[in-house]
């Protein structure tokens, strides 16, 4: 099975899921795994390990930006298969476990089902898996701040909004940022291109996701890696500054 992955850095993929982005890591034989994509994308999600010469067994951690199901979708499959530890931000750590759901729901979505591109993607998601139960028995927290000591040397860099705990990862030796949810390039249901926010519905809190630019305003970076969407070439602050400005 053949995946879209594209090759940015030395040591750094973005794939192209079903609609949902994740990012490889790698570092000798050993890989850091930033997000899973959905329940269905499994067979991708494994296909593109094995395209950039790796394997589910080379998995050192799955980091994961925020725990929606188009995000987490694989992850309990890789911890309990292959014992991979499956890291969240604190504040992520018990939506991942699904002792709360922060995610759309299917009457908000029937309710936007008037808008170009939702019913679409709603059927998308469906098929994909978005509204199964797919917890992780044991998420674990950061438990060092600063770079991680994995494949990558990754960076979490708190963005919450989108969820509480949603976590954008900066790779400062690379000068890319890898930004999940809380700032994308593109997506089904929307209508423009480029840096940009989610549509509200998306938001646990839409405020607090657009606060959250000013931490991507902060990095240093040229590159970014969203959660939906393609990458971007470019400085990640004026990225930042776009999706502010789209927002306003």
């Amino acid at each position: 099975m053949r995946t879209d992955v594209r090759h940015i850095a030395d040591g750094t993929y973005l794939v192209h899921g079903s609609n949902t982005n994740w990012i490889i890591l790698t570092e000798g034989d050993a890989v850091t795994l930033v997000d899973t994509g959905y329940p269905g994308d499994r067979a991708a999600l494994l296909a593109s390990l094995a395209e950039v010469g790796s394997a589910p067994e080379a998995v050192e951690a799955v980091l994961i930006t925020h725990a929606h199901n188009d995000h987490l979708g694989s992850a309990e499959h890789l911890r309990a298969a292959y014992g991979t530890p499956v890291y969240l931000h604190e504040a992520e750590v018990p939506h991942a476990r699904r002792e709360f759901l922060h995610q759309v729901s299917v009457g908000t979505v029937l309710r936007n089902g008037w808008r170009p591109g939702v019913l679409p993607w709603a059927v998308h998601a469906l098929r994909s898996g978005g509204t199964e139960h797919v917890p992780v028995a044991s998420p674990q927290a950061f438990t060092r701040s600063g770079p991680l000591d994995l494949p990558g040397r990754p960076v979490p860099v708190h963005t919450p909004g989108h969820t509480d705990g949603h976590c954008a990862y900066h790779l400062p030796g690379a000068g890319v940022v890898i930004s999940g949810d809380a700032l994308v390039t593109g997506h089904p249901t929307s209508r423009i291109e480029g840096p940009q926010l989610l549509p509200d519905m998306f938001h646990r809190e839409r405020a607090r996701t657009l606060a959250s630019l000013a931490a991507f305003e902060d990095l240093d970076g040229d590159v970014l890696l969203p959660g939906h969407g393609p990458a971007r070439t470019g400085s990640v602050r004026d990225a930042a500054l776009q999706a502010r400005e789209r927002a306003q």
